[in-house]
């Protein structure tokens, strides 16, 4: 069972997600002052950490700093009414892995937090080692993707684009969360980056059949990969 510490001074609100979320099958720990905060993080050591940004004594910006810099690894979404380009940006600046704009879903929360979470666990793939997709050979630490005698060495991007779809084999992959892992952001320009990658990547993985990279529109993709 995922724990979640969530951060929010809206009783009625903080209530309502804390209910869904256990419902889901999360174990939820609700906080409502920013100043509780880190004691609460240090105590209940949380699997990842959903944070509203406007709190009182200490914001949701201060704290993710302050998170990533004792957790590098820990997955932060921040949740805000304010919806400026500059506030997202601070957002992820400050440690975010996703910025969600109120109001919002309670699906579209769960399916956030699930993501996260999946990419955090999945750590399939060391450095060193090489990783079977298909009939292809991933070596991440030399930046190569081999089919029997062939070589393809990918660029630090194309590396890294592989290595997130190879952790998530036969799973779905939100886009904003490939954009926000490997390029920091999801803007337009980043998004259409992606489109060319994901393009290259399905030429690279083209001699196999049984893999391929499918887009799901308006969520993102699934990485087949068959037996």
């Amino acid at each position: 069972m995922s724990k979640i510490l969530y951060l929010e001074d809206e009783h009625f609100l903080g209530r309502i997600v804390k209910e869904s979320l256990e419902s889901r099958g999360f174990e939820m720990h609700l906080i409502a002052d920013g100043k509780l905060f880190m004691d609460a993080f240090n105590s209940y050591q949380p699997d990842l950490c959903v944070l509203d940004v406007m709190v009182p004594n200490v914001d949701g910006f201060t704290l993710g700093k302050e998170v990533r810099a004792i957790s590098p690894q820990m997955p932060i979404i921040f949740l805000t009414a304010k919806n400026q380009t500059d506030d997202v940006l601070e957002g992820f600046k400050s440690g975010g892995n996703d910025y969600i704009k109120k109001p919002f879903s309670m699906e579209e929360l769960i399916v956030r937090i699930n993501n996260l979470l999946q990419l955090n666990s999945q750590q399939k793939i060391e450095k060193s080692s090489k990783v079977q997709i298909g009939s292809y050979a991933f070596d991440y630490s030399q930046h190569k993707l081999l089919y029997n005698d062939h070589i393809i060495s990918l660029s630090h991007r194309e590396n890294e684009l592989i290595r997130l779809l190879s952790n998530n084999i036969n799973s779905k992959i939100d886009r904003r969360v490939i954009l926000n892992t490997i390029w920091g952001d999801d803007s337009l320009y980043n998004s259409r980056n992606l489109d060319v990658y994901i393009r290259k990547l399905r030429v690279y993985f083209e001699k196999d059949d049984s893999i391929q990279l499918i887009t799901l529109r308006g969520f993102g993709y699934h990485f087949s990969v068959g037996s």
